[in-house]
């Protein structure tokens, strides 16, 4: 294990307001920022972190608690770690006890850049029309309320506001998080939700805040308190909050930034006028590779990725819906070899040392399915091609919500927050159609698709008549 020594950065101030500080943001953007800091023309650019929720408590206290530096384990494909000391987080606040300092900070004419990690659901957005959702107390109550707000909405409408108020210039709203065209979604939420509050501030938004898209890629599990120990046996550092991910690191991002920024490039990071092609890729191979292998292997008993990796039939199921799925819809961005970076994520998946947890791809189906899944399956569907893959995910993911037990009978808990209790009576419904009407399918009209109907059918009932493991053994044979 490789020790990396980083500069002190004690004294710099803070340039980017960032809301989110979970795992992905510090072993990514921060990690980037912290590497970037070292540059003494780019001294200006600290973050100031925002943990916005309740169960941010544990998060805000530990990392307070050790001065806002923690570990950053880098881990190695070839089985050697890196272990990096992070601290370019210069100030954190926690909305629930400091909600009118994240507000002053939002204004704060240093702070250029607010950049997001929130989920994908977290933008608030109808998983199918891409339209706000009104109908959420929250929401409401931060319109009635400006000057005392709960969600994300409702704290940088009222941080936009004083910063208008305090002449402090204009300001660039940077989203970071796995959503096709995400300075696009952020710009539909935010500036409606603002339009509606406060015509006068949606009028000096339109002029004085951008919303560039950006494409982020390093995989960067759940820290465990078995991975606490772990990690700081390692690094000989007793850090509250450490944090581990894969070696791979990738962030681009459209130029599109009115207060200036930090100058990223030096570290690695790509800018450019188009996002999508890499977007495109990102989303449609990683992510949606993610979203296959993971009820499946839930279904047949694995509990971490690199192990599930490990099965043949797993890897045939994905190296199939990779090549003969996908990559008919996937241009590669210029200077990318497709079939090499397909191969990367092979390699990536099934890295031992970072032990992707299986439940995390699992969780929050309702938002990935409509970004990783449903725009290649409308291609697909179209083109007239084998949708046999995409039927066994949709039947196991049926499987996996309705039925809470493996192949062996053992059980797992879903983390599904934004399931309602109409779509929990459409997954428990004896006809396996019904659930096609939920969220992120119901627009597709796939039970007017004969040929995928059959096969989604056909597979429910194999699932559960067969298992999870003879299913995607057939399908191995096959290939």
């Amino acid at each position: 294990m490789e020790n990396q020594h980083n500069f002190d950065h004690s004294g710099v101030p803070c340039g980017i307001l960032h809301i989110g500080v979970g795992n992905f943001h510090r072993a990514h953007q921060a990690f980037f920022i912290n590497q970037l800091l070292s540059d003494p023309d780019q001294a200006d650019w600290g973050i100031c972190g925002v943990c916005l929720l309740p169960s941010d408590k544990n998060t805000f206290h530990n990392l307070t608690a050790q001065g806002l530096r923690y570990t950053l384990t880098v881990c190695g494909r070839d089985g050697q770690d890196e272990v990096h000391e992070v601290n370019s987080i210069k100030q954190l606040l926690w909305a629930v006890e400091q909600p009118e300092a994240v507000l002053d900070k939002i204004a704060d004419p240093a702070i250029k850049i607010i950049t997001l990690t929130i989920t994908e659901g977290g933008y608030n957005l109808d998983k199918s029309t891409q339209s706000f959702i009104w109908d959420n107390d929250a929401v409401e109550h931060d319109l009635q309320r400006p000057s005392a707000p709960k969600t994300v909405f409702g704290f940088i409408a009222e941080g936009l506001r004083r910063r208008r108020a305090n002449q402090a210039g204009g300001i660039t709203i940077l989203s970071c998080d796995n959503l096709q065209h995400n300075g696009e979604a952020a710009k539909q939420a935010f500036t409606t939700f603002i339009a509606e509050q406060d015509e006068n501030l949606s009028t000096w938004v339109s002029d004085n805040v951008t919303f560039p898209n950006s494409m982020v890629d390093r995989i960067t599990p759940t820290t465990t308190a078995q991975d606490v120990e772990r990690l700081n046996k390692k690094s000989g550092v007793a850090d509250k909050a450490p944090v581990y991910c894969e070696d791979f690191i990738q962030w681009v991002v459209e130029d599109n930034f009115i207060a200036g920024r930090p100058a990223l490039e030096r570290v690695g990071v790509e800018f450019t006028d188009n996002v999508e092609p890499f977007e495109n890729m990102k989303l449609s191979l990683l992510n949606a590779s993610h979203t296959l292998l993971s009820y499946p292997s839930m279904l047949k008993g694995y509990r971490k990725v690199d192990e599930a990796m490990q099965d043949d039939d797993v890897r045939a199921f994905i190296k199939k819906f990779m090549d003969e799925d996908i990559t008919p819809h996937v241009p590669a961005p210029q200077g990318t070899d497709l079939e090499e970076y397909k191969q990367t994520l092979l390699e990536r998946f099934g890295n031992k040392s970072v032990s992707d947890q299986v439940s995390r791809l699992c969780g929050d189906g309702l938002s990935k399915f409509p970004v990783y899944i449903v725009p290649n399956l409308k291609k697909m569907i179209a083109a007239g091609q084998d949708l046999t893959r995409v039927a066994i995910l949709i039947a196991a993911y049926r499987h996996y919500l309705a039925c809470l037990k493996d192949d062996s009978g053992s059980t797992y808990e879903i983390n599904e927050p934004w399931l309602t209790q109409q779509d929990l009576d459409l997954i428990q419904n004896e006809d396996p159609l019904a659930f096609l009407a939920i969220p992120p399918f119901k627009h597709l009209n796939l039970t007017d698709n004969s040929e995928f109907s059959t096969l989604y059918t056909n597979y429910v009932d194999r699932i559960k008549r067969e298992g999870m493991r003879n299913v995607l053994a057939n399908q191995s044979t096959s290939y």
